[in-house]
């Protein structure tokens, strides 16, 4: 079993890092760490099929990472208009705020393409996530984006005092996924994460949020050994209708994020997710083999794979404390 110490940053292609950067900055109060510019065939690497320079500026929210990816001199293709949340592809970003009528409000100002009509109320009838209020949306490149706000029952410590912010950092990625046992099989039995909580989201609430006329969704809550951006897989019982991510799609273009997980020994995970395939056959590995990163790069060394669903994960040395 690969050792996964923390799932730490999410990355989004993006076509336009500036306009980008503007965009988190002023509607969620991130910080710009760095903002970097790698030569063709560093970076890159990670995929043979991704040529050229590329641009990555780097955000923190709280205690949590954001990168911003340009693959400059590319065209990138669009996330289609009609994605759904129950398609394959699907992955968003749940950012924790401390009010939401006011995050809601503030949310507005901005050109973003609403997926629920309005912030929505998990019901009672719901143990596990009564409560729990929450609106998706997505960002002018079409990434989906969601704010939650956790009653004190339900808030993780880190999140119970915060601190004057609105928005306080984000709470997890959650992917739309063909089956949860095929999914666990992988991330809980291969990446040696754990299984936190279950529910299951049903009726016209969960739908509203989602933007479909019906959702019936199996929810797994998945964390790391040192715990920060939580995975969360949604197995879609209906609608039934999900499509796969297309295999034609690159890093470079605009559906593509990843999650980036710093693991205890890169080259043994190798070994593991191999030894996996055997058994599997359900990862790609995308790297042609454990690459070198750019010297300034917060990590020295990755792997980019895909799960079974075709959700992109970048591996990394954790860094030596």
């Amino acid at each position: 079993m690969i050792r996964t110490q923390s799932v730490s940053t999410i990355a989004l292609t993006v076509a336009d890092a500036d306009q980008a950067t503007a965009f988190y900055t002023q509607a969620f109060g991130c910080a710009v760490l760095f903002d970097q510019v790698f030569e063709a065939g560093s970076y890159a690497r990670l995929s043979q099929r991704t040529p050229g320079p590329v641009r990555i500026v780097t955000l923190r929210l709280g205690d949590e990472y954001v990168e911003l990816i340009q693959y400059l001199g590319i065209e990138a293709a669009p996330i289609p208009a009609d994605s759904r949340s129950h398609d394959l592809w699907f992955q968003h970003m749940a950012i924790v705020v401390s009010d939401m009528e006011l995050a809601y409000r503030h949310i507005q100002s901005f050109e973003i393409i609403s997926i629920s009509p309005a912030p929505q109320t998990i019901p009672p009838e719901n143990s596990a996530a009564s409560g729990v209020r929450a609106f998706k949306f997505r960002d002018t490149d079409r990434h989906s984006l969601e704010l939650i706000w956790f009653p004190e029952d339900k808030r993780r410590d880190k999140w119970q005092n915060p601190g004057g912010r609105l928005f306080m950092g984000i709470d997890h990625s959650a992917i739309a996924i063909s089956a949860t046992a095929h999914s666990l099989s992988f991330y809980q039995e291969t990446l040696g994460l754990e299984t936190v909580g279950r529910s299951n989201n049903t009726g016209s609430v969960q739908a509203a949020l989602d933007g479909l006329p019906i959702a019936d969704v199996k929810v797994t809550s998945l964390q790391s050994s040192q715990p920060k951006v939580g995975i969360e897989l949604l197995d879609y019982l209906h609608p039934k209708d999900s499509r796969p991510r297309p295999q034609a799609w690159q890093m470079h273009d605009l559906p593509h994020r990843h999650l980036i997980l710093e693991v205890e020994n890169l080259h043994n995970s190798l070994e593991i997710l191999n030894h996996h395939n055997l058994n599997h056959h359900t990862v790609e590995i995308v790297s042609p083999h454990i690459v070198s990163l750019p010297e300034k790069y917060r990590y020295t060394e990755g792997l980019l794979i895909r799960d079974p669903d075709g959700h992109s994960l970048l591996l990394v040395a954790a860094p030596q404390v």
